[in-house]
């Protein structure tokens, strides 16, 4: 979207308490650090932006981070960029003050710092705007709904295999993903044709049907992150394998959606 977008899933709120530690010689217990509860925003999150027709797929995690891939206009096979952030979730109301929309609509990325405020139904509805400085580009809504495939267990069988598709204009990749959750691919640009090399590990997370993604790309001058590493998520909804992974400052990455041949 010209808000690139953002979908959230939801598994619950956990709130793991730890035993206490006891030291010995009759001290008293001193209790060990509770855990923060998950997001209850948390969850697989489909739907469409409200104002230009993209479509919007994603991730809440349960720290609240989240990873919402959406489409070119009127396109949902071609991906367009990604909206991630950190995300507060309470009572219903779902707040982002850190929002990176990274888009790689025209080729070269272009990246957007935004904030974003929703609504959201545990487990049924999360909507929300995406706003952005001095309102270049406008303000953007959307609306997702939960997908349950969130609450599956993440499967690097089920995820294995060799995934093909479009990461910008111009620009293709075919990507293999091992039953160990090792990653290797290229990319080709063109015409004239070239080629970026990159490996990585997909690692599964241990709340919801999602997968830790590190990538590191090759040396050559066509890689635009060349010898970097960048970190994020992927996971397997409708047959399609997403992906998005952003460098430490957020000023380059990748975008993925791939189908198998």
């Amino acid at each position: 979207m010209h808000l690139k977008l953002i979908q959230s899933h939801v598994l619950g709120v956990l709130l793991l308490v730890s035993l206490s530690a006891c030291s010995g010689g009759g001290d008293t217990p001193t209790p060990s650090a509770t855990a923060s509860p998950a997001s209850p925003a948390e969850g697989l999150w489909t739907g469409i932006t409200n104002t230009n027709d993209r479509t919007v797929t994603g991730v809440v995690l349960d720290d609240g981070g989240y990873w919402f891939l959406y489409s070119a206009v009127g396109d949902p096979s071609l991906i367009a960029g990604v909206v991630q952030g950190d995300s507060t979730s309470q009572n219903g109301a779902l707040t982002s003050s850190n929002a990176t929309d990274f888009s790689v609509e025209r080729g070269t990325p272009l990246v957007l710092k935004a904030t974003v405020d929703g609504t959201y139904t545990m487990k049924q509805s999360l909507d929300g705007t995406i706003v952005y400085p001095n309102n270049a580009p406008p303000r953007d809504t959307f609306t997702t709904t939960y997908d349950r495939d969130y609450e599956l267990a993440p499967d690097i069988n089920a995820v294995a295999g060799t995934y093909t598709g479009p990461v910008a204009a111009g620009e293709n990749v075919s990507v293999a993903v091992s039953s160990a959750g090792d990653i290797i691919g290229h990319s080709i640009t063109g015409p004239p044709a070239t080629q970026c090399t990159f490996s990585g590990l997909f690692k599964p997370r241990a709340h919801g049907n999602v997968f830790d993604v590190t990538i590191t790309f090759g040396p050559q001058d066509t890689c635009s992150n060349k010898n970097a590493t960048v970190t994020g998520v992927g996971f397997f909804h409708a047959g399609k394998l997403y992906s998005a992974a952003l460098n430490s400052d957020k000023t380059n990455g990748v975008v993925f959606i791939g189908t198998k041949p």
